[in-house]
């Protein structure tokens, strides 16, 4: 990947320098200074948000989560470990408030499952997070209202149908593609 993006710098920057040159160096220090700018706007995002999960985890509000959603969990990920279910419930939790705090909670549940052997719901997860199903997209809408939108929300409705279509199809496709396999393993 690193090898594409870099033939696409340098295939732009020759263009660049042949139809504008007066323009290059401006352009490519405008683009390393919005870079930065989009870069630090999304570690304050970050950094707020995975503030308020500490204190939802010291809170006791995770394990109460988890509790809740124990019983989703072990039916759907197939694992009865409560640690991981608070993991998995914080991950899914953090997904669907589309804040960017999901991360960890998804890596401690991964190698919670990686310890119980539990490829399927590792497999799961992993799916589940690259979809990306979102009910509130606050870090899309934050972003768009720190780069000047009048209206930052709008992406709410398209994010929502986007993200549960692309999650169910996904699901269903795992789980059907894992049913076939264990048929096929008999």
């Amino acid at each position: 990947m690193n090898a594409i993006f870099t033939a696409i710098f340098i295939l732009s920057a020759a263009i660049l320098a042949f139809t504008a040159p007066q323009n290059f160096l401006t352009v490519l220090l405008n683009g390393a200074k919005e870079s930065l700018t989009v870069a630090v706007t999304l570690f304050c995002i970050y950094a707020v948000w995975m503030g308020i999960a500490a204190v939802a985890e010291k809170c006791g509000i995770t394990s109460k989560a988890a509790k809740l959603l124990k019983p989703f969990c072990s039916r759907f990920f197939k694992t009865q470990n409560g640690e991981v279910c608070g993991a998995i419930a914080m991950n899914l939790t953090c997904n669907l408030l589309g804040v960017g705090a999901s991360t960890p909670y998804a890596v401690k549940a991964i190698n919670g499952l990686a310890k119980e052997n539990n490829s399927y719901a590792q497999n799961l997860l992993f799916v589940i997070n690259a979809t990306g199903i979102q009910l509130i997209p606050s870090t899309v809408i934050a972003l768009r209202t720190q780069a000047g939108s009048t209206s930052s929300a709008d992406i709410f409705l398209p994010c929502l149908i986007c993200s549960v279509i692309a999650t169910a199809v996904a699901v269903v496709l795992f789980v059907s593609s894992e049913k076939l396999f264990a048929e096929r393993r008999k």
